[in-house]
């Protein structure tokens, strides 16, 4: 989505769900960005639905090796979009990168990213 505003997000059911990202090419992530809106421009004044604990992992072609690449946690406290450093020293680059969301900052019935990016 080109904008972080509220209503404009990628919603996942409940707190806990995965995500497999096909990316454009083969590449050796360094990086991922999250972004979720800030509580200053939610309406309700509340970011509960932002992600909390995740992971990210790489994965083969077929999909069937995979790779941890680092276990994180979005902090709403922080700014909205936040960087998080993928283990370094990694021999492989994948197609697919796996966000796993663990859970929320406390929204029960669903979690909202309003942007992933992969740098590499």
């Amino acid at each position: 989505q080109p904008a972080a505003s509220p209503g404009y997000c990628w919603p996942f059911q409940g707190s806990r769900t995965e995500v497999l990202i096909r990316l454009p090419a083969q590449i050796r992530p360094t990086a991922v960005t999250i972004q979720h809106t800030s509580k200053r421009t939610s309406p309700l004044g509340t970011v509960s639905s932002a992600p909390r604990d995740f992971t990210v992992s790489g994965l083969d072609e077929e999909g069937k090796d995979e790779t941890l690449l680092g276990t994180f946690t979005y902090t709403v406290q922080k700014e909205p979009t936040q960087t998080f450093p993928l283990q370094d020293g990694i021999p492989s680059a994948f197609w697919f990168l796996k966000l796993v969301i663990q859970s929320n900052w406390g929204k029960p019935g669903y979690t909202c990213i309003f942007r992933v990016q992969v740098h590499g």
